[in-house]
Order: structure tokens, then sequence, then C-alpha cells
């Protein structure tokens, strides 16, 4: 990839969360190309940031795509990454919060 799209979505809120993500995203991939989806997720809230990853994703270029929404922060729960038949990448909180973008962008075919 040329310039790497990343779009970011969680319910981080707008204070400096985000911005020490996006730093970290940019010192992985200097050139990346990231799209803010939305950080006003109601905290904790899957469904509600399911449904907005789903229904923003089919629009965003082929990528990575990061979403945190997750009431289980700071515990056992392991991340995951998918990759689905359109070739983005999902990454996010294996909580079920990536299932729905996943199927609207032709399945998963590896994890």
């Amino acid at each position: 990839m040329d310039r790497p799209v990343i779009s970011f979505l969680s319910d981080f809120g707008p204070e400096s969360a985000p911005a020490i993500c996006r730093g970290v995203m940019l010192s992985i991939a200097r050139d990346a190309q990231i799209v803010e989806i939305s950080h006003g997720v109601r905290k904790f809230a899957i469904r509600d940031g399911a449904y907005l990853l789903w229904s923003a994703v089919p629009w965003l270029p082929v990528g990575i795509h990061v979403a945190v929404v997750d009431p289980g922060v700071g515990t056992d729960r392991r991340p995951i990454g998918l990759k689905v038949a359109r070739g983005d990448i999902l990454v996010g909180p294996d909580n079920g919060l990536l299932m729905p973008a996943a199927g609207v962008l032709g399945g998963i075919v590896e994890a």
C-alpha cells in the first residue's frame, strides 16, 4: 500500500486518548491516512459501535479498521485481527464489535 488507510472508531471521547492512539499509529506507519469514524460512541455500547463501524466501512477504501468499544478494557480479553474477503483487516477486542463490519465486507477469511 502506498499510503495505508487506517480508520479509527472508539468510545474514548474527545480527550487525549484518540490523539495518543493516532500518534502510535503514525509512529508505526508514518504515511498513513487516518480516517476518524467517531470517538463519541456511548461508553461501552458495543452494539452502537458495531452499527457505526458496519455503516461506515463499505464507504471507506480498503485498509485497516481499528475499533475499540470494550467494557473489558484492562482485563484478560484478547484483541483480535480479522482479514475479510474485500482485503481489509479489522482490529479490535474479541467481543463481537467487529462481526457486523466483517459481514458487510464479504465475511472473514482469516483470524
